[in-house]
């Protein structure tokens, strides 16, 4: 790894069983648990300074096992929480928020009612991001995060991020950003490309 970098492994949760109604609380599946514990092993020879997660269930036990073996806690930021394509009570059918995300990145500032735009996500969650990158330059965190907010940071460092690269994402996944300051300079797969799964 290049000297001088702060590096952010964006950690996409592992598989977890859709309830309507617990977006906050739903956890792991049997086969998502058994990831968990294969992220700890690739990040065993793995530097790692910080763990920080969205505060969902699933985010935390996705990277629960990794901050285990490292010895740190897991801190929580509420303002890394998934974003909401639509509002809480309404259930739209897959293929409507599946074109409303496509249309979000497209459309900064579009979202479903009740939902939240990719602007509003970044602009709650960058100044989290930008404190972490400041307090921990030259250092390594690992961030537990969903699919929507993972791609709606990235696309704040680079636009180039957007539908296609969210659509082409796996559960877990893992996102090696390198920033040079708060500049991105390098992104690198080392989940999906490297162990196949393309789900």
């Amino acid at each position: 790894m290049t000297a001088g970098r702060t590096r952010l492994y964006m950690v996409r949760h592992a598989e977890s069983p859709f309830i309507f109604g617990e977006e906050r609380t739903r956890g792991l599946s049997d086969k998502g648990a058994a990831h968990a514990q294969e992220l700890a092993e690739i990040f065993a020879s793995i530097p790692v300074n910080l763990v920080i997660s969205s505060p969902y269930t699933r985010a935390v036990d996705t990277v629960k096992p990794t901050a285990k073996s490292k010895g740190l806690e897991v801190a929580l930021h509420e303002e890394l929480k998934e974003r909401r394509i639509e509002g809480l009570d309404y259930r739209a059918e897959w293929e409507v928020l599946e074109r409303a995300i496509q249309t979000s990145f497209e459309d900064l500032d579009y979202a479903l009612e009740g939902g939240e735009s990719t602007r509003q996500t970044q602009q709650r969650a960058i100044p989290i991001i930008e404190q972490i990158l400041e307090e921990y330059s030259e250092k390594s965190i690992i961030l537990g995060t969903h699919g929507n907010i993972m791609v709606a940071i990235m696309n704040y460092y680079d636009s180039q991020y957007g539908y296609e690269f969210w659509a082409g994402t796996s559960k877990p996944d893992i996102y090696l950003l390198e920033f040079e300051g708060n500049r991105l300079v390098q992104v690198e797969c080392l989940w999906g490309k490297k162990l196949g799964e393309a789900e």
